[in-house]
C-alpha cells in the first residue's frame, strides 16, 4: 500500500489533488527533501479533505538541528513559516508550518520511518475503511470535520471507538 510514496497519482486526482500537486512541484518539496524520504500524508491523498485542509508531509530525519537548518534555508521566506522541535508520543519531532498559495503546509519529521509514523499509518487506516464503508461514510466524515472534528476523533465517532481516538485508530484492523 506504499504508492502513496508518490505524488504522480495526485495528478489524475480530483481539482484540489491536481492542484496540491502543482504546488508541491513549484515547491520542490520531494526532490529537495529526498534524503528525509517525504511522504504526502493526511486527508488530501484520501480524499476526505476540507478548505482548511493543510498538505501534510512527513519526513524521517536522524538530525533535528540539521534538518531544520535545511527547512530553513530552503523555505525560511514563505508566509508564516514557523518551525518547532519538541517531543510527540515520546520521539523527538519537528514541525514546519507556512503558506503557499491556497494551501497551508506541514512538513512532520520524526527519527522513524515514514511508512511507520502514525500519520501514516492512520491514512493507510482511513483508506482502508473508506474503501471498505463507501461514499456514505465518507461524506459523514467530511460533515463531521466541516463541524471542527479532526481526522481520527471523526472516524473514531462514527465507528464507535472508544477512548483516545488515535491511538484507537491505530487498532482498527481491516
Amino acid at each position: 500500500m506504499d504508492w502513496f510514496a508518490n505524488i504522480e497519482y495526485l495528478i489524475t486526482g480530483n481539482p484540489r489533488q491536481q492542484n496540491a500537486y502543482k504546488v508541491l512541484k513549484a515547491l520542490k518539496i520531494f526532490e529537495r527533501l529526498s534524503q528525509y524520504n517525504p511522504v504526502l500524508s493526511g486527508t488530501i491523498p484520501i480524499e476526505i479533505d476540507i478548505p482548511s485542509s493543510d498538505l501534510d508531509i512527513i519526513c524521517q530525519c536522524e538530525d533535528h538541528q540539521e534538518f531544520s537548518l535545511n527547512i530553513s534555508s530552503l523555505y525560511g521566506d514563505k508566509k508564516g513559516f514557523q518551525k518547532q522541535t519538541d517531543y510527540y508520543d515520546g520521539i523527538e519531532s519537528t514541525v514546519v508550518k507556512f503558506q503557499e498559495e491556497s494551501f497551508k503546509i506541514e512538513i512532520f519529521a520524526q527519527n522513524k520511518p515514514v511508512l511507520q509514523q502514525n500519520a501514516y499509518k492512520h491514512m493507510i487506516i482511513e483508506y482502508k475503511i473508506l474503501k471498505t464503508k463507501g461514499l456514505a461514510f465518507r461524506d459523514k466524515i467530511i460533515a463531521l470535520k466541516k463541524e471542527g472534528y479532526k481526522t481520527e476523533p471523526a472516524f473514531a465517532k462514527l465507528l464507535g471507538l472508544k477512548g483516545d481516538p488515535y491511538k484507537a485508530l491505530l487498532k482498527v484492523e481491516i
